[in-house]
């Protein structure tokens, strides 16, 4: 697929996807110190003991949040702005919509930061919101449903490309997966069975949400960029019911030995391995796309893109090596977990999103890159942090998980684990340094002059 098979888009509301970037730039800024606050508790050298606002489990979840609602959902509605009306040719549903659920996401993020801080958390996990914003998340995602589903549906009467699938649904699943976890465990369903719920809802809310947006704006950058077709449109829908069919059914995989019925348990393995399998159809997909053109990886954008598919092929494979009820015996409770998140959300959809505002940042300010080596500098300082701090906490993961299972004395495992925890900071501080090159890049190439009207130069993407 390619743009230019296409007639003219629908008009973009461009400066609307250049705040969302910008809001969920400033998100990832305070999602990133949070983060790096956090790990200095393991070192002893937490900045901020004694006081309650800011207790370290406080800032925990203040920086899962910030990450998930804050960074990807702002920067994926950005580009959801961009990407919809040039696949439908058909504007949002409102312009004023639009602009309407910015502003809520806006202060629907502030209010759950407050109101984390405020200790006014859900004993849910990703769901830690505070009851008296969920149910206007619940509105919001169905606005967003509606505003995204007018163009798509009018799109409808000839056949859509799978990002729209991907798309389509999203928003659908999730408001449904949001009730199910922020309602039901709180008032229904206690106990074991609760837990259940919640271990869907953590599962589905990446899985529903995060992954088909992500994979439905892979499906478009990376064609586009390089020119050139996706190389099977029939794999990339194997790819899209397979997701739909298998990842519904994991999330009891986050209770495994637990009090949850086995038959549960056992479901839960089949189907993750299941998930597994098919999402080799999509990485088959995308790496067949890009055979025959090495040259594209001079491009920063395809390079992101691509690092994030390799980092999301190694954590599909890790997941379904962890749900086996054996390694869980191993691994359950530990910084193996932990590595696997961050790799997930930051070293998959983390990059994704960065490759995007690499490619089109230029485009929204009408400028090119202040200093295209700076995001040289941010790209490999991003990617060397990221993979030192996974593999970092993999290794700490299975040390502790040896050492429980020998019934050693809990304080060595904590003495264990120290030497892993300062390369955890290390590596984060290696992630914060280049954010913040690529954060003082953006503003410099916003703030520049803009070019002289006769030249009007349209900027291409960044190569090194």
């Amino acid at each position: 697929m390619s743009e230019s098979q296409y007639p003219q888009p629908a008009p973009v509301e461009t400066r609307l996807v250049f705040w969302y970037f910008v809001a969920g730039m400033v998100y990832f800024a305070i999602a990133l110190l949070a983060g790096f606050f956090f790990s200095l508790q393991f070192l002893n050298h937490y900045p901020f003991a004694g006081i309650e606002w800011l207790s370290p489990g406080r800032v925990r979840m203040l920086h899962t949040n910030a990450v998930a609602y804050g960074f990807i959902l702002n920067c994926f509605l950005g580009a959801l702005h961009w990407v919809v009306p040039r696949l439908t040719r058909y504007p949002v549903a409102s312009r004023g919509l639009s602009w309407f659920i910015f502003w809520a996401v806006q202060a629907i993020v502030l209010a759950t930061a407050f109101g984390l801080l405020a200790g006014h958390a859900q004993a849910i996990e990703w769901g830690e919101t505070p009851l008296y914003v969920d149910p206007f998340v619940v509105v919001g995602l169905i606005l967003m449903g509606i505003n995204f589903s007018v163009p798509i549906f009018k799109a409808s009467r000839k056949p859509l490309y799978v990002s729209l699938w991907y798309f389509s649904v999203a928003f659908v699943w999730t408001t449904l997966n949001y009730v199910m976890g922020n309602f039901i465990p709180q008032f229904f369903t206690p106990g074991a069975a609760g837990a259940a719920i919640v271990g869907l809802f953590i599962h589905d809310l990446v899985g529903l949400l995060v992954t088909p947006i992500g994979w439905g704006l892979m499906y478009y950058f990376v064609p586009v960029i390089l020119k050139k077709p996706i190389w099977s449109h029939a794999v990339s829908l194997i790819g899209f019911w397979g997701l739909a069919f298998f990842y519904p059914l994991q999330g009891v995989h986050h209770f495994f030995w637990s009090t949850i019925p086995m038959f549960a348990q056992y479901s839960a393995v089949v189907s993750t391995i299941g998930v597994e399998v098919v999402v080799m159809t999509v990485f088959v997909n995308f790496v067949a796309t890009v055979r025959g053109r090495g040259e594209a990886f001079k491009q920063l954008p395809i390079r992101w893109f691509y690092t994030g598919i390799v980092f999301y092929m190694i954590t599909c494979a890790q997941c379904a090596y962890q749900a086996l009820l054996t390694t869980q015996k191993i691994i359950h409770f530990t910084d193996w977990v932990v590595g696997h998140a961050h790799l997930v959300m930051f070293g998959v959809f983390g990059f994704w999103i960065l490759g995007i505002v690499t490619e089109l940042w230029p485009r929204l300010t009408g400028r090119p890159w202040h200093n295209p080596s700076l995001n040289t500098a941010h790209y490999w300082l991003s990617t060397a942090g990221m993979l030192i701090m996974f593999v970092d906490l993999l290794a700490a993961g299975v040390l502790q998980g040896y050492l429980w299972q020998s019934l050693a004395p809990w304080e060595q495992s904590l003495v264990a684990s120290v030497p892993f925890w300062a390369w955890r900071t290390a590596s984060g501080l290696m992630i914060i340094a280049g954010q913040v090159l690529f954060f003082y890049n953006m503003w410099r190439t916003a703030a520049a002059p803009l070019p002289a009207a006769e030249t009007k130069p349209v900027p291409e993407p960044v190569t090194v």
